[in-house]
């Protein structure tokens, strides 16, 4: 082999934006993302939490879907029939507001246009507009099988809603029933409590007085006075003694004169507000639950716009009168002055609410009792809990099983209906007297209408359109073909792990294991691998308001899709908040610049892929330790990705790729690189062999550079990274006593370089290494390493120490050896104490002033919390830094 300096081909810079485009459409293009049910090998199957169709690429989904692809490219690797099944979701009010406000643009309306017109024109949106969120996807790198993209409301997945909800109406476990809702007085629709948005708003707590039928009063607190016209009762704690002797009397309601009782409830605190609540069932939901414990009556006095309605509560006096119609908060404003006037209102205080607002509408919610439509929860929450007991469905990590079971075990009626147009419309007609009848189509309906009547009869149907979370519960099996008996279906269902945020774990996690468990039989997942949000640099919540939101996009054309990818990946501890920044990408895009020198460097020094080479042949020592490292990372990485520590695997490649590779086996080399003979064939087979282990070990976190490494050195066909297989522990001969030989050298070479970066002696000045009390073995390996140790630790000479230990020396321990370097002659010892010694006194100060601070309970109590965090960071920080300059303080004692 010609051991001349190579001419580089590789660029001297990865073009990120360059080469992207034209890696992914090779691996799309090659059918690499496809699954294959015919095929033999086992499946392994993630379903894409599907992404608004209205939606662009944020930072959630950054993490999520990188995480993802990085489970499906590792598991593609180890030669597993991979579906990472793609598809969008409808986003009934998303999508419905971004169509609504183009004809507002227009100057028409929805209702101006029609139903049938309206959705026609979402649905033009939709094959125009509504391909974003996947085109952004590819740019992140993500490797679905994009021919298998579904969206909720295609014509397969609409079957499978429609058999679902009349299955569920035929067994009881749908119904009609009228309960409370959150109520959005501006999109005119209930909506979950997904969609409510608590905002902390400082308003007024009024105290009222509500004269006691026989002479007496009680005193009642509340933040909406205007609800008071629909009270049905008076609340007090049964072991309240103030209230006990009102127990079970009468109180003349103000500005209406009806009489509502005095119950006993635990839900009256005796210690919040006066200890007496006012009742009102139908405009509050702990109410509602008072309501139904003592039967009382729930009169609205809200209507859907928000304003005053009297219908329910009968004859009242004029100035009560006076209110129909009026928005709520205009009809507060009259109430607490005509209070006022009547001398009802005890007082005002001052008081932070938690209110409720529409996280779309930006008003503020309004609890509405409304005949809607319902899913027994209850029901189907059993198998579901039971599942998780029994270890069938496992969480990662583990704690949030005790989140899942308290939610579940709680759970209440859910809420399938949404008064909108865009969506599932709700299987069910009505007769001319509202007898309802569910059918998959209208045809099904009218018969089940004619066979009710005995004639045929008109039959209109519900206008009303199914939650969104309700198609979404269904599209584990829904899109795999069910409810038709597919090849998909029997192959990929059950699937093997969900990857989701904790803020869904209720809304459609809990609701996919209802459904798969009802209508499969089986659960629709084994494993929920449950991450956390996407925060700033400084752990703030993200929000346009602070400023501190971040565009992957933008991130991903300034640093590239790697370093974006390798950023969250090793930022997605268990449980963790991930926190994002500008500069950790910039940071981790060095890592990949990293990777691409060392590339460059081997293709240099003619490394090429040998495919004869045995690795078991191996007889260099450091050929036997960067093989045995490459073990370990091996064996690392496939441990990380089992347990889902995704941080852990990227730390493994980062370690061995960084450090073993780049850092000691590169430099190690050089000479050998630069010689001739057999010990430099060996060290270009080796670099060749273990380059091609770690670019498929970083393949599945960095996808783009490692491909385009892989293809230009020749290890594949092009864009061929992607089914390569994933790397397997090899043989290595005498392993163990390589890898002490290698790791002593690197451990002498490091504590040599940390004193003299601790001394501040200037590179350019060489020092004699002495060892002292070494043994034997540890002289034969000085011995042995000396031209590494010259070149890589600054050393002038390195030997046994005979006599005393010069003045000025500093010294570290290695083993049984103290390492001794004389410096008398290169730094100032005395200025170089001075300036130890004023660095250390510097941090001292600054880490009393941290410590001061969080000492201080009022500043630990207001500060928010990414304050608090940074300065916990501060502190470990400043100690730290004060034991580095106490240790080499005593170095030069």
């Amino acid at each position: 082999m010609n051991d001349a300096v190579n001419e580089v081909t590789l660029d001297k810079h990865f073009n990120a934006a360059g080469q992207e485009a034209r890696i992914y459409a090779g691996w799309e293009n090659s059918g690499a993302f496809a699954a294959t049910p015919a095929a033999q090998a086992a499946p392994f199957t993630i379903m894409i939490p599907p992404p608004n169709v209205t939606g662009s690429l944020h930072v959630g989904h950054a993490l999520t879907m990188t995480l993802q692809d990085i489970l499906v490219r590792v598991r593609r690797m180890q030669g597993r029939d991979v579906l990472w099944q793609p598809g969008t979701d409808h986003a009934g009010i998303a999508t419905q507001m971004v169509v609504e406000r183009l004809l507002d643009a227009e100057k028409t309306s929805r209702k101006e246009i029609g139903r049938d017109k309206f959705l026609e024109r979402v649905w033009r949106w939709k094959a125009e507009s509504g391909g974003t969120i996947s085109s952004q996807l590819r740019r992140l790198g993500a490797s679905p099988d994009w021919g298998r993209e579904r969206f909720t409301m295609d014509e397969g997945l609409s079957k499978a809603v429609r058999e679902v909800f009349v299955r569920l109406h035929g067994e009881g476990l749908i119904y009609q029933d009228r309960r409370l809702v959150n109520w959005d007085p501006k999109l005119q629709t209930a909506i979950s409590d997904l969609e409510v948005e608590t905002k902390e708003v400082k308003g007024s707590l009024w105290f009222l007085r509500y004269p006691v039928e026989g002479g007496a009063e009680i005193i009642v607190a509340t933040t909406r006075p205007e609800t008071m016209l629909g009270d049905s009762a008076v609340a007090v704690h049964p072991e309240n003694p103030k209230y006990r002797d009102l127990i079970g009397k009468f109180v003349i309601l103000p500005l209406t004169g009806r009489k509502i009782p005095i119950v006993a409830d635990e839900y009256a605190d005796p210690e919040k507000g006066t200890g007496a609540v006012k009742i009102t069932p139908a405009h509050n939901f702990n109410d509602f639950e008072v309501d139904k414990r003592h039967n009382l009556p729930s009169p609205s006095i809200l209507d859907r716009q928000g304003r005053i309605t009297l219908a329910e509560i009968g004859d009242v006096p004029e100035f009560t009168k006076s209110l129909e119609g009026m928005d709520r908060f205009a009809a507060r404003k009259a109430i607490v002055a005509e209070l006022e006037a009547q001398e009802v209102l005890e007082k005002i205080e001052p008081y932070t609410n938690q209110v409720p607002h529409g996280d779309r509408s930006g008003v503020v919610i309004e609890p509405l009792l409304t005949v809607q439509w319902y899913c027994n929860a209850g029901v189907l929450a059993g198998p579901a809990i039971a599942a998780v007991e029994s270890g069938k469905i496992e969480f990662v990590p583990k704690q949030w099983e005790n989140t899942f079971f308290a939610w579940m075990r709680d759970i209440q009626p859910w809420c399938i209906s949404r008064q909108l147009w865009w969506g599932h419309r709700i299987p069910a007609w009505y007769g001319p007297d509202g007898t309802v009848f569910v059918a998959h189509d209208e045809a099904g309906a009218q018969a089940k209408a004619d066979a009710h009547y005995g004639e045929r009869r008109e039959i209109t149907q519900d206008e009303d359109v199914l939650d969104t979370w309700f198609s979404s519960a269904l599209w584990p099996f829904s899109t795999l073909g069910w409810p038709e008996q597919t090849a998909e279906l029997a192959k990929y269902y059950p699937t093997d792990v969900l990857v989701t945020g904790f803020d869904i774990i209720f809304f459609w996690v809990a609701r996919m294991m209802m459904m798969g468990l009802h209508f499969m039989g089986d659960v629709p997942f084994k494993t929920v691998y449950i991450h956390g949000l996407v925060r700033d640099e400084r752990g703030q919540k993200m929000s346009k308001s602070k400023g501190n939101v971040i565009d992957p996009i933008s991130l991903i054309e300034e640093f590239g899709t790697d370093a974006l990818r390798y950023t969250v990946a090793a930022s997605a501890g268990p449980g963790r908040d991930v926190k994002l920044g500008k500069a950790k990408v910039e940071a981790n895009r060095s890592f990949i610049t990293k990777l691409w020198n060392a590339a460059r460097f081997c293709e240099m020094n003619n490394v090429v892929p040998n495919p004869d080479f045995n690795p078991g042949s191996a007889k260099l020592p450091l050929s036997r330790w960067i093989l045995s490292a490459s073990n370990k990372a091996i064996a690392d990485a496939t441990a990380a990705v089992d347990a889902f520590r995704v941080d852990d695997y990227a730390f493994a490649v980062w370690h061995f790729v960084w450090g073993d590779f780049c850092d000691w086996f590169l430099e190690f080399a050089k000479p050998a690189f630069a010689s001739g003979g057999d010990d430099a064939t060996e060290i270009r087979d080796v670099a060749g062999y273990v380059l091609g282990v770690l670019l498929r070990l970083m393949h599945p976190i960095t996808p783009f550079v490692t491909e385009e490494i892989w293809d230009h050195f020749g290890y594949g066909e092009a864009c061929s990274l992607i089914s390569a297989s994933w790397p397997r522990v090899v043989e290595v001969s005498n392993a163990a006593a390589a890898s002490a030989d290698v790791a002593w050298a690197i451990q002498l070479i490091s504590e040599i370089r940390t004193v003299r970066s601790e001394m501040n002696v200037p590179p350019s000045q060489k020092s004699p290494v002495l060892l002292k009390d070494a043994s034997a073995e540890t002289l034969a390996r000085a011995a042995a390493w000396q031209e590494a140790i010259f070149r890589m630790a600054r050393a002038s000479s390195v030997g046994e120490l005979t006599g005393e230990i010069p003045r000025g020396s500093a010294q570290a321990v290695l083993n049984e050896a103290t390492i001794i370097l004389p410096l008398a002659e290169l730094i100032d010892l005395d200025a170089e104490r001075v300036r130890l010694a004023g660095l250390r006194s510097k941090a001292a100060a600054e880490l009393e002033k941290v410590n001061a601070k969080l000492a201080n309970e009022d500043f630990v109590k207001r500060a928010p919390e990414a304050i608090i965090a940074e300065n916990e960071e501060r502190r470990a920080s400043f100690s730290a830094e004060i034991i580095r300059l106490d240790a080499a303080l005593r170095r030069i004692a």
